[in-house]
């Protein structure tokens, strides 16, 4: 078995440093199907991280009996993850006339219904209006409301859960993971007493005092450092 099929086996097994790592060796593979996208409507970074989501997607769902390179596969399935995003995160914008024939066929069911208590159908809409069927199908069907984040989908113990809460929770982990991988690819860029300093602050939770005492330097020096180093990675991370 080959090094990527142990790393995909181990992070499918629950393994978080072998996800992680899987992540990583295949970023610049995400980047290169991100740029096939660019003129869509959103920023580069915006693409890639949908891919990225693409990419543990893969992850999770490659089955190791597969005969086919991992790349191969995941390809399609980044692509495809963008493609959904692209086709289902836009505005639906519905056109003028459409709109204008929901509204008359609203109109002419309301005064229907409250001169006769039956609500009419399409075909009698239809030869009410002067308007083809198809047409009248297509205004209704393009006027349906979107579905609400907000929508409540049950309760527990008395708390509303809703479609929001359900997507954050997927969104939540797949950025845990991604920047878990960017801050340890970071982390590797900087002097050992860099790294050290910004584990011991922010991963340890120790005054500036403390890691003076530790690493036997003044707690300006530590202070001075820390905003040099942040700023350090701040550059590396955006350029």
């Amino acid at each position: 078995m080959d090094k990527t099929l142990e790393l995909l086996k181990l992070a499918k097994d629950g393994d978080e440093e072998a996800k992680e790592k899987m992540v990583k060796d295949n970023l610049g593979l995400v980047w290169s199907v991100a740029r096939r996208f660019i003129g869509r409507g959103l920023e580069l970074d915006d693409l890639y991280q949908i891919g990225c989501i693409g990419l543990m997607k893969c992850i999770d769902k490659f089955d190791l009996s597969y005969d086919v390179k991992f790349s191969t596969y995941a390809v399609p399935m980044i692509a495809g993850e963008i493609k959904r995003y692209l086709r289902d995160d836009g505005i639906i914008k519905v056109s003028r006339s459409l709109k204008e024939i929901a509204y008359k066929v609203g109109r002419v069911r309301e005064q229907i219904m409250n001169s006769t208590g039956i609500e009419p159908g399409i075909e009698d809409i239809s030869k009410i209006l002067n308007i083809e069927v198809e047409e009248i199908v297509a205004s209704l069907e393009a006027n349906v409301d979107v579905e609400s984040i907000n929508k409540t989908l049950y309760q527990n113990d008395g708390n509303e859960i809703c479609i929001e809460d359900k997507l954050a929770d997927a969104r939540d982990e797949h950025e845990q993971v991604l920047n878990r991988v960017v801050i340890n690819e970071l982390l590797s860029e900087l002097k050992d007493v860099e790294s050290k300093i910004i584990k011991l602050r922010y991963f340890d939770n120790k005054t500036q005092s403390e890691i003076a005492d530790e690493i036997g330097i003044s707690q300006v020096q530590v202070s001075r450092m820390e905003k040099k180093i942040l700023q350090k990675m701040r550059t590396r991370y955006y350029s």
